[in-house]
């Protein structure tokens, strides 16, 4: 299968990487440099791209969408879209392909650059469930998907899609607390992102509670407890959920 993406930039070239191993990938991008150094087929138009391609992303900016599907709207009979434009919605995209236009969204993270994505995929007819379930395999190679309904996908930027940056200020302030007890930065940054990285393993393959292997570390009287209580009496809890409510209210508004 051909596969074209109009945008090369981070996100583009993170689902390029994972893909162009076991696909024909076609790309397009203002800056051709872009295209060149990501090792694939090189179009010099969207019309070009577009009649080389079974399945196109769109990996471009929010603000230069409505443009780029005005060159693409001439080209997309039979052809698969799958954006993962943020903050347009799929109505938005069939407003100028058309109604009979095959739509599905894609709400992935920054992760998908080192092949450990979070992505939601949202997808209405004319969309069928093999495009759907084609769609999931692909963002496979970058990580994982789940298929949700597209009026859920504001509570997925708040969690999933900024969640990277809440955990990224977790590992520097925990190598900050490293650091204040005397480590070098550099073997507390180590530490702290290691930590973060295996903790996320533990959830995902024990299959337990964050609550139940929390208690595992939490021995009567130890030093564990008293940090978690630091944590409670600091208000860690519903900082984290505050600020998964602020960038769902944030994405609704956009």
């Amino acid at each position: 299968m051909n596969i074209g993406f109009i945008g090369a930039g981070n996100m583009g070239g993170a689902l390029i990487g994972g893909l162009k191993n076991t696909h024909t990938i076609f790309a397009y991008d203002k800056n051709p440099e872009q295209v060149k150094q990501l090792g694939v087929r090189a179009c010099d138009s969207v019309q070009h791209l577009a009649e080389s391609v079974d399945v196109i992303f769109l990996a471009v900016k929010p603000n230069v969408l409505e443009f780029v599907l005005g060159e693409l709207a001439p080209f997309v009979k039979n052809k698969l879209i799958v954006s993962v434009v943020a903050g347009k919605d799929i109505f938005f995209i069939k407003r100028i392909l058309g109604e009979d236009a095959r739509v599905v969204r894609v709400m992935p993270n920054t992760p998908a650059l080192v092949g450990e994505g979070m992505a939601a995929v949202a997808a209405e007819a004319p969309v069928t469930k093999e495009d759907t379930e084609l769609v999931v395999q692909m963002l496979s190679c970058v990580g994982k998907a789940v298929i949700l309904p597209e009026g859920l996908f504001d509570a997925v930027t708040g969690l999933s899609g900024s969640g990277p940056a809440y955990v990224f200020m977790m590992i520097e302030a925990l190598a900050d607390g490293g650091v204040r007890a005397g480590l070098p930065r550099a073997i507390a940054m180590e530490l702290a992102a290691q930590t973060v990285l295996g903790s996320a393993k533990m959830v995902m393959e024990t299959g337990k509670h964050p609550g139940e292997l929390k208690d595992m570390v939490c021995s009567p009287g130890g030093t564990t407890i008293e940090a978690v209580a630091a944590l409670e009496n600091g208000g860690m809890r519903a900082a984290f959920i505050e600020a998964v409510m602020a960038s769902y209210e944030k994405s609704k508004k956009l």
